[in-house]
């Protein structure tokens, strides 16, 4: 098996990552996260994103929601709301317990990638889980009345707000953590999982040197498409990114990587727009993307790592 270096970010990119660690043994898969969506909650720093890879990981998500923890209670939040705390990010009880350990070690003057060392051999995890940068980087989204942190866009707001622009705060003073340089380096294949274009895997790509080690990177690099039928599978990417007037398809997706991408996967709902894809400088493979089960999740993650030496 080759070893590959996945990009990450919530549940569409925890889903593929699922399946990868199902494949791939331990040594042969590392996965970057996105953190510019992190947050202080209740005096907690909260991870969305490596959370949610890590749970997948784990075994723990919530298989409704796809996020979270499967079985939590929240009734810590409710104790909060009676003390006139704000509760519209919705931490379960069990979820809080990663965020207490993760602050801290935070806390205790360490970097986010020790903490989540940490907490990925708390959970049983083998496979590398890897922070993209130790440094505060935030996502904020620039609206039509305000700008918004992200999780307030995202959750609070519920993405109803039209975006204008998005900015990542300290993106240009903040470096790449060590293994994930490190991955790249050693790494034959990489994979941009279906996360959100627009804010899930531009903060990664973004940080100072990321792009050109990407463009100049010998081995094969895969990306999936998040967008099914000029919908997202997943979350507000489609309607971000009509309302920053791109392209909400596929081909739009695809325009985010060019350079950076040598085969672009695509839902058979879009085989219409693989000529287009084409001549971005990207091969096209055509399946299913669709990952509700397990399996589904699998035999994607198979699929993806069987094209590696195509």
């Amino acid at each position: 098996m080759h070893k590959v270096l996945a990009l990450a970010g919530g549940v569409g990119g925890a889903k593929l990552v699922f399946g990868l660690s199902k494949i791939l043994e331990p040594p042969k898969l590392s996965v970057v996260v996105n953190t510019a969506d992190d947050t202080v909650f209740h005096g907690l720093y909260v991870s969305p994103d490596l959370d949610t890879v890590m749970y997948a990981l784990s075994g723990l998500t919530n298989k409704t929601t796809g996020w979270g923890i499967e079985g939590d209670t929240f009734k810590t939040l409710s104790a909060l709301e009676r003390l006139g705390e704000e509760t519209w990010f919705k931490l379960g009880d069990l979820d809080f317990a990663t965020h207490i350990k993760r602050t801290s070690i935070l806390n205790s003057g360490k970097s986010l990638s020790h903490a989540t060392n940490e907490l990925v051999k708390s959970l049983g995890i083998l496979h590398d889980l890897i922070p993209m940068s130790d440094d505060p980087v935030r996502t904020i989204a620039i609206t039509e009345t305000k700008e918004l942190e992200f999780q307030d866009y995202f959750v609070r707001q519920k993405c109803n707000p039209i975006i204008k622009k998005i900015r990542f705060d300290g993106i240009r003073k903040a470096k790449p953590t060590k293994q994930f340089i490190k991955n790249i380096s050693e790494s034959e294949a990489i994979i941009i999982c279906p996360s959100n274009p627009i804010v899930s895997i531009p903060p990664i790509l973004e940080l100072p040197g990321i792009k050109k080690l990407i463009s100049n990177f010998k081995g094969k690099r895969i990306a999936v498409s998040p967008i099914v039928g000029r919908q997202a599978i997943k979350g507000p990417a489609a309607k971000m990114m009509r309302e920053l007037k791109e392209d909400a398809s596929a081909t739009g997706v695809a325009k985010h990587y060019k350079g950076l991408c040598d085969l672009f996967i695509i839902d058979t709902a879009d085989s219409s727009e693989a000529e287009a894809i084409e001549k971005l400088g990207m091969e096209v493979h055509i399946t299913s993307i669709i990952m509700n089960s397990s399996q589904e999740k699998i035999n994607l993650a198979r699929e993806v790592i069987n094209l590696i030496d195509s």
